[in-house]
């Protein structure tokens, strides 16, 4: 039953980012917050703590794109706080991700600048 819920949340992404093929397009705000987009941005935080000498806690993932390649990529824009600072900053994190396999890769995670 999990498995057939994470392919349908999978598929609707899929299904309103993927007007071309290969091409990044939005997750829509109305989907930013599904568990799976959510569970995505904790995961890059706790991979990047892992390499990094930083003290993060994952709040949300506030916006984000998708991309469908031989699985899927996502770009997420993710609020964290940092606990040294006392304060939230915005981080983007790249993460690949092919479920069928269970493959996760963080390939990005750096401070937002805007």
């Amino acid at each position: 039953m999990r498995t057939t819920f994470l392919f349908l949340a999978i598929a609707a992404v899929v299904s309103t980012v993927a007007a071309i093929p290969g091409g990044w397009g939005p997750i829509p705000a109305a989907e930013i917050n599904d568990p799976h987009i959510q569970e995505l941005g904790s995961w890059a935080v706790a991979e990047h703590l892992k390499v990094a000498n930083e003290r993060l806690r994952f709040v949300r993932v506030v916006s984000g794109e998708a991309q469908v390649v031989a699985g899927m990529n996502y770009r997420l824009v993710i609020d964290a706080l940092n606990l040294l600072a006392g304060k939230d900053f915005m981080y983007n994190a790249v993460v690949y991700e092919r479920s069928w396999t269970n493959t996760r890769m963080l390939v990005n995670f750096t401070q937002a600048t805007f």
